[in-house]
Formats: structure tokens, C-alpha cells, sequence
């Protein structure tokens, strides 16, 4: 399949010939969270064919933006990974994401898919810096059946799939539906206070995940 261009000398314009392409980001945007299995990257992305997955895993590999690796022990399975240049992409996918969550977001569309291992992402683009200072803890997240958790770090965070390696600091759990509400707008602060979801573990660092995840204002793009 013959790659389309913009045919235009500019940094934006060669960077959508890279990435533009529908499905592309998507693509990263799972590959900014650890190396995926073939598997797991359709699982993950609802409506895209295994042809036109591999069409896309093979332009980001010839593009340098990522390639083969085998996961560790036990799995020892092929997977994909991002490269130096894939991960420089993480800012951007982030900044769209925020963008995404004030102005494009609303209500749920009957026809899309969830996965709440999306907010493995979200929450790095929800993190504010400024509210971490100072702050060194861990937060595990068990979300239906799935579990991830956050690493913070004096105003930097890393989030991952899995549990935490040691015992978190604060735990919420939460079931999808009700994580799904909080996502829409209601937030995990009031999903806590209303019982729909629990926390428990340091009183201190429970208080400051409201402030440390903060979905932002939505807004409307019309008058």
C-alpha cells in the first residue's frame, strides 16, 4: 500500500505523514503504556481488522517508530514496542488527550467501546505536578477486573498495567460502570463519597489523590 503524503516541507505535515493515518495513534497511544501482543492490541482496538493491523504495525516498524521485542519470563511471547522516537510521541498524545477530555468527550455513544485500562493513559493526562510536591507514593486501581496502578514521585507520576511491585499506599476499587460514570464527569473523589467505589490504605495520601487526578472542565465548541 503505497503511503500517502502531504508533499509539503513542514514538521507538522511530515509528522501526519507518519502518523496520520487513521488508527495510527491509537496504535501508539496503547504502545505508550508497555509492549503489546498482537492479541492484545485487537482486543483493545474494537473495528480494526488483523490486516490492516499488520499494515500498520509494519509502517510503524519501517518508520522506526517501533519494533518486535519477546516479553519477559514467563510470557516469553513476541510483542511491540515503541522506540526512542515512539515514546517522544507521548507529550503529544497526552496534550490530545487533555484537549479530548474539555472539548470533545460528553456522553457515552452507544455504539463506542470502553476498556478501563484506558485510564492507564488518562491518568497521566489528568496528573497535576504541582499537587504532587513533595508527595512519594503509590496508588493501585482495581477497576472490574482490571488493575493498574500510579507511582508518584515529588511531581512526576508513571503508570502501568498489573499491581503495584510493593503494597500501594492507597487502594480504590471500583466496579466499570460506576468507573465509567466517574469518567463522564462525576469524578473518583464523589464515586468514594458515594459509595460507589472504595478506598482504603494512608489517610494522607487518600487525601491528595483528589487533587493529584483531576478531570478537567468540559467545555462546548459552539457558542
Amino acid at each position: 500500500m503505497e503511503q500517502r503524503t502531504y508533499n509539503q516541507y513542514c514538521a507538522t505535515a511530515r509528522t501526519l505523514d507518519l502518523v496520520g493515518e487513521r488508527w495510527t495513534l491509537l496504535l501508539i497511544r496503547e504502545l505508550l503504556t508497555g509492549p503489546k501482543r498482537f492479541g492484545d492490541l485487537q482486543a483493545a482496538l474494537r473495528g480494526l481488522g488483523t490486516g490492516l493491523l499488520s499494515t500498520r504495525l509494519k509502517h510503524l516498524e519501517r518508520e522506526g517508530l517501533a519494533h518486535k521485542v519477546t516479553l519477559p519470563a514467563p510470557a516469553r511471547t513476541p510483542a511491540y514496542a515503541l522506540t526512542e522516537a515512539g515514546e517522544e510521541l507521548g507529550p503529544a498524545v497526552l496534550a490530545l488527550a487533555r484537549w479530548g477530555m474539555t472539548w470533545a468527550m460528553g456522553e457515552r455513544r452507544e455504539s463506542e467501546a470502553f476498556h478501563p485500562g484506558w485510564a492507564v493513559l488518562g491518568l497521566r493526562a489528568c496528573f497535576d505536578p504541582e499537587a504532587a510536591a513533595g508527595l512519594h507514593a503509590v496508588y493501585e486501581f482495581r477497576v472490574g477486573d482490571e488493575v493498574f496502578h500510579a507511582r508518584v514521585a515529588d511531581g512526576t507520576v508513571e503508570t502501568l498495567h498489573g499491581p503495584a511491585a510493593q503494597d500501594p499506599d492507597a487502594t480504590l476499587t471500583i466496579g466499570e460502570e460506576a468507573f465509567l460514570a466517574a469518567v463522564e464527569g462525576a469524578g473518583l473523589a464523589e464515586a468514594v463519597a458515594d459509595g460507589a467505589a472504595t478506598a482504603t490504605g494512608d489517610a494522607e495520601a487518600l487525601r491528595r489523590m483528589k487533587a493529584l487526578f483531576r478531570l478537567p472542565a468540559r467545555r462546548s465548541r459552539t457558542a
